[in-house]
């Protein structure tokens, strides 16, 4: 099982132990012993970089090994790892956001169900739960300006059943992706609807 330093450690750039690489189609697959990668899921896109001049171009979970897809050839033993900054960051923010937005619509008694958390494609779904109130953009956007402007710090807990990320004293959720540090990082978010389809309400969203 490959290790998820990523789970408790915000580090892009670190050493690896490079266990095995072979080739794959126009590329190569690579395994590490523990990663700084996050793999496609949960809603979020994998993250990038590069394992020592190897372009890292897509990182997936297959069973219980994360398996980097590269451009070139690594030879197994240490390396290091470099993740593309900007875009973790653009998908911390994303999925911060998103996390966001589910807990202000369980306090208006919806359920999340669903999260997209993808650039340009950023979306919550919800099912009604007991008593659900009528959940508008502007409201939804309001409640995020005033969590982001009291800069809620994250709060981490891990156990052996599971990872589970909150901001403050807002409610937490299980959770294997990557999020800021505090709600400052999330600079705007701009609510940019919310419709509701056979049952499903969904609350579409972007940064500035």
């Amino acid at each position: 099982m490959t290790q998820r330093l990523f789970f408790n450690n915000d580090a892009t750039r670190c050493e690896v132990e490079v266990t095995h690489c072979a080739p794959h189609e126009d590329g190569f697959v690579v395994t590490l012993a523990a990663t700084p990668f996050h793999p496609q899921g949960g809603g979020q896109p994998s993250d990038t970089g590069w394992i020592g001049n190897s372009q890292v171009i897509k990182v997936v979970q297959e069973q219980d090994a994360i398996v980097h897809y590269v451009s070139l050839p690594v030879p197994t033993g240490r390396a290091q790892a470099q993740v593309d900054e900007a875009r973790r960051r653009l998908h911390a923010r994303l999925h911060s956001a998103g996390h966001l937005i589910g807990v202000y619509g369980e306090q208006l008694g919806w359920v999340p169900t669903k999260a997209h958390h993808w650039p340009d494609e950023c979306r919550v779904s919800f099912v009604p739960g007991d008593n659900p109130q009528a959940l508008e953009a502007e409201a939804v956007q309001h409640a995020l300006e005033q969590w982001i402007g009291a800069d809620l710090p994250r709060h981490t807990r891990l156990d052996p059943q599971q990872r589970a990320i909150s901001f403050g004293d807002l409610p937490g959720y299980p959770c294997g992706g990557t999020h800021v540090q505090s709600l400052a990082e999330l600079g705007t978010v701009n609510v940019l609807s919310v419709s509701q389809k056979k049952g499903v309400l969904s609350v579409r969203y972007t940064l500035d």
